[in-house]
Order: structure tokens, then sequence, then C-alpha cells
């Protein structure tokens, strides 16, 4: 049987895998901090936990066998990218960062300072 400490552990490790980026989503503009690929942009093709897939960044070979009449060939894929080495940036590729906000309204919106001005990226969709 498990002790309590092993299953608060356990329980602790499938909470963080289910965690969802709220300021990162799809078509999204992002910057590399880090790794390979840092300064590169690029838009977020998807979302899965804290990975994300980005267009043009963390792209790799995979070689593919042929089969019947299909010829073998090298494809190009891109692969996930961890949370922590993107940053989302502005149209004109200045890495930015969100902080959220309540409206007048009531609703939640994520916001960047442009100097001494806040400047809204977007609303927060209620899920």
């Amino acid at each position: 049987m498990k002790t309590k400490n092993a299953r608060c552990k356990l329980n602790k490790m499938m909470r963080a895998s289910c965690r969802v980026s709220k300021k990162m989503r799809k078509g999204d503009k992002v910057i590399a901090i880090a790794g390979n690929y840092k300064g590169m942009t690029g838009t977020v093709l998807s979302c899965t936990g804290e990975k994300v897939i980005v267009q043009g960044l963390n792209v790799r070979k995979r070689h593919v066998k042929g089969r019947g009449e299909q010829k073998g060939q090298i494809t190009q894929i891109e692969k996930p990218i961890h949370l922590s080495n993107l940053k989302v940036c502005t149209q004109d590729d200045k890495p930015v960062k969100l902080h959220v906000r309540v409206s007048d309204q009531g609703a939640r919106e994520l916001y960047y300072n442009n100097g001494a001005e806040q400047t809204l990226y977007r609303a927060i969709k209620k899920s």
C-alpha cells in the first residue's frame, strides 16, 4: 500500500501535467527566449499542457520508409517546446510580459505595459 506522502506526490504530478497556459493559445505570435532557436519568432500551431508547437521552431527531420508504391522521403516536423522557453510578442517582434486585469464589464483581459500606458492584448474567454 502506498503511503500518504507518495499519494500526495502522485496527485501533485498529475495536476501539473494537466495545466494549460491561459496566456498562450493557437494563433498567437511568440518569440523563443532560450534554447537553439533563441530570438526566432513563429506562430503557435497547437498547445498541449505545458508544451507548445510553434511554426518554424524546433524543426526535426524524420526519415519515412517507403511503403508499396510510395517512395521513402525525409519530412520536417515541428516538435513541442516548453512554455518557459517562449514569450508572447507584439506585431513588431518585441517580447512582452502579459498581465491579467478585470475590465469594467467584469471580463478578464490580458494586457502588457507599453511604456507608461497599458495596451490590451486580448480578452480571456471564460470556460
